[in-house]
């Protein structure tokens, strides 16, 4: 397995220590929800590095904190050296943020978009006309520069989100859930972008995603994030090998006693020669086996004696679902929510 890098690694950029986040329970302000449950992780510089976990499992909580969009209640966090509380305004300056929902103007061109943001950032004259310039023709938006972005597809407009980030040339590159709400293509599209751009300008790049396949073609390296914990860390690839097995996946019915049904069928497989590890999950019973496809017959034999009826079986290899469904118990479900919206700031007057 890949060494993980700690607080004093010298390269490392993001340096998060037993960061814990609570909020007042709504409508109950005598009681707290831990949103973030001492965290802790380091990033290196120039990794492309990945929070992976379902709706609510505390990614964008975390991935604000460290952006400095909200207080942290206990912990350090430190990116480049700087400390989120002491020396925010430093933080910002480095770091470039897209957010779960498309933050560009509609009422402007792309490159009036680009442009706006690069002045919140003191650039000005010809250095920030050839900064996006540039960003239009990585971003492939050259052609549609002048057209005003709500003509744009959703495609185009969370490539021009990521520009907007991009405009001052970050350090370091947040993206919470960038592709959520996507179609597959356009979603692939975006990924493809991601790579060009984190080839090209070399930058750290944290993502935060609930797409199992997005984690595993991005990221070198990530964590997987379940009610505030983190419950494992690694490259996918040392993700995977950590569970040394097949996968055979039962599902059974849903009927009123299915809870009794399904804890039977943890105890009768368990129980079959060649299973290493056998756990329940929402849906039935996972099952690791070293040799899967020799292993199956005898636990469809072992269930039919136990006159449990299955309604579904699959025999894979290791994924990154698999490894999420071993930690956690359970599958994770994704939520396609965040519709595309407007800026809130610009107005409606258009620049010269």
């Amino acid at each position: 397995m890949t060494a993980m890098p700690s607080a004093s690694d010298p390269d490392a950029i993001i340096v998060v220590q037993n960061l814990v986040k609570t909020y007042a329970a709504r409508g109950r302000a005598s009681e707290e929800v831990k949103a973030v449950q001492d965290l802790s992780f380091t990033v290196r510089a120039g990794e492309f590095f990945g929070f992976l976990g379902p709706n609510g499992s505390g990614k964008s909580t975390t991935i604000k904190v460290i952006t400095t969009l909200l207080q942290k209640t206990g912990g350090s966090v430190r990116v480049a050296g700087y400390d989120v509380d002491r020396d925010a305004d430093a933080v910002r300056r480095v770091i470039g943020y897209t957010g779960q929902a498309v933050g560009v103007d509609g009422q402007l061109t792309a490159r009036e978009n680009l442009m706006l943001i690069g002045r919140f950032y003191h650039l000005h004259g010809a250095a920030l006309r050839r900064q996006v310039d540039e960003l239009l023709s990585v971003l492939q938006l050259t052609e549609a520069a002048d057209r005003r972005a709500e003509t744009f597809s959703g495609g185009m407009r969370r490539r021009l989100d990521l520009g907007a980030g991009l405009v001052h040339r970050p350090r370091v590159l947040f993206l919470d859930e960038p592709t959520t709400g996507l179609d597959p293509q356009t979603r692939n599209g975006v990924w493809e972008h991601l790579r060009r751009l984190h080839r090209s300008e070399g930058m750290t790049v944290f993502l935060t995603t609930q797409y199992m396949e997005e984690a595993d073609q991005l990221c070198e390296r990530l964590a997987i994030i379940d009610k505030g914990k983190i419950v494992a860390e690694g490259t996918p690839d040392s993700l995977k090998a950590e569970i040394g097995s097949d996968v055979v996946t039962v599902r059974l019915p849903r009927s009123e006693n299915f809870e009794a049904l399904r804890s039977d069928a943890l105890a009768a497989v368990q129980k079959v020669p060649g299973v290493n590890e056998a756990k329940a999950f929402d849906g039935g019973v996972t099952v690791y086996a070293a040799n899967a496809g020799a292993t199956l017959l005898e636990i469809l034999r072992v269930l039919e004696a136990e006159r449990l009826t299955v309604q579904e079986v699959a025999i894979s290899r290791p994924t990154l679902d698999e490894v999420f469904l071993k930690h956690t118990g359970r599958a994770m479900k994704i939520e396609e929510v965040k519709p595309l919206s407007r800026m809130p700031f610009g107005g409606r007057r258009r620049m010269n």
